[in-house]
This record gives C-alpha cells, structure tokens and sequence, in this order.
C-alpha cells in the first residue's frame, strides 16, 4: 500500500488524539523497559503486519537524521521522528495505531512493540529536561460537559501537544465548536528538533499520565477552554525516566490566551 501525505488539516489532528481515551483504570504500562536497545529497523520488525509502509516510514526518518542535535543517535532520533510522521489514511499513523494499542484493555497487545517503546523511551530521556510549563492541545469539538473542575482522570497515550498556541489556533480556526487545553506540565519533551514537523513545536508527554482539571472557561464564540494539570497517581501506571526538579510556574491567565486567539 502506497503512503500519501497529510494536508494541514489532519496533520492537526495530531493534537486531537485523545477522543478515544478510555474513560476506566487500565493495568500499569510495563514490561519494555527490560528489553534491550537495538536499531530503529529491528525495534519495528514486529511491526510490519501491524502499521502500514512502517519500513518505507523508517527508512525516511533515519534519512532525515544523519546529524541529530542533542546527542541522539540516528537511531534514537528516527524514533521520535517516527512518532511524529503522520499520513494518509489517518488511522494508519505510526502513533495512531500505537496509542490505540496503549488505550488497550489487552496488555498482551503492547508485547510486538516493547523494543519501539524500550527505544523512544530511552531517546527522549536523553533530551533537555523541560521545566514545568503550559503546553496546549485541542478539538473541533465541545467537550466541555466531559470534565468538571477537581476530576482527575489518565490520558494513556502519547500526549501530543505544542508549545505554540498559535500553531494550535491554525489548526482549529477562529469559528465553530473547539475545546482547547491548557495544560500544566510538569514532564515531557521537546521534540521539534526530532519531529518530522519542525514548525510545529511538538511537545511529547509520556503515555500513562494522570491530570486534574483546575477550571474550565467559556470563552464565547463556541470556544471552551480547560485547564488542567498533571499530577501523580498514588501508583506509578507507567516506568518513565526520573523526574527533575520542579520550578515555579506562572499563573494561568485565561484572558491573555483568549486575546491570542480570538
């Protein structure tokens, strides 16, 4: 099956990724972390059966890394940037298929793609700790009704977010129904030095994260937007590396951010 590109359009449905988010506790994410490191191309050999062009996707990306920044190897970096690839259909995404997979009741599922995750895991543990900030995610979609101020609730896939509200903005427009998240991070990465979308300042927070919602805002002209916060869960739900120290972060203006995108 040939690969197609996205349009602008599905591209920002990177940042909607979380529709399908279950809404019950899942079993711990675990069990990669005792694989070994190997290359990219054998990382996915268990793969081919389940993502579409995965070894034309590969071969792509390590081309696109043959000098990477932050002392990654080519490896490591293509692993991210594999991540961050997107094309058409949307549903045979490298990530879309991999976070259905990390949404799974069925841990069994997660088995054929331990080396990836023992890979990327180790490739993004190596880039610049980020000090607690506000990333940004979003819909075309109300979905205010679903969370309510002090719920707490896991998002099990790779959280797909920007650093650039304008980047967001751009892909939900100005009218029409839009839900947007902002998000008080306290783990992840930067990874627009490694995303195939170097424009769109990715930020890349791990599977398994608990967040609280602090408030939700109607902004007027069908625009919601919530703030939340990660937080810990009072079990660990998935073996990301060793958190820094945290820093101060700045309070959440809600009229400032309206101003940028209204």
């Amino acid at each position: 099956m040939s690969t197609e590109y996205p349009d602008d359009f599905q591209r920002g449905l990177h940042f909607s990724d979380f529709v399908s988010e279950p809404k019950r506790m899942l079993l711990p994410i675990k069990g990669f972390e005792d694989k070994p490191l190997v290359s990219l191309e054998k990382a996915v050999e268990p793969l081919h059966s389940l993502v579409n062009d995965i070894g034309q996707m590969v071969w792509i990306a390590k081309e696109n890394c043959q000098k990477p920044e932050n002392c990654l190897s080519r490896d490591e970096s293509a692993s991210i940037m594999l991540y961050s690839m997107e094309w058409k259909p949307h549903e045979s995404s490298f990530y879309y298929v991999l976070n259905n997979v990390l949404r799974s009741q069925n841990r069994q599922e997660l088995i054929p793609w331990f080396l990836y995750l023992r890979l990327v895991i180790h490739a993004l543990s190596k880039l610049p700790a980020s000090s607690p900030k506000i990333v940004y995610r979003g819909i075309r979609k109300d979905m205010s009704s679903e969370f309510s101020k002090g719920q707490k609730f896991i998002w099990w896939g790779f959280s797909s977010c920007t650093t650039s509200i304008e980047v967001l903005n751009n892909f939900l427009g100005q009218n029409g129904a839009r839900t947007i998240f902002n998000i008080e991070c306290q783990s992840g990465k930067s990874i627009g030095q490694h995303s195939f979308y170097e424009k769109e300042d990715e930020f890349l927070i791990y599977p398994a994260q608990q967040f609280e919602v602090i408030s939700s805002y109607n902004a007027g002209n069908q625009l919601h937007i919530i703030h939340i916060k990660e937080t810990s869960p009072p079990w660990p739900l998935f073996p990301k590396p060793a958190q820094v120290a945290n820093d101060p972060i700045s309070s959440y203006e809600n009229q400032q951010l309206v101003n940028r995108i209204l």
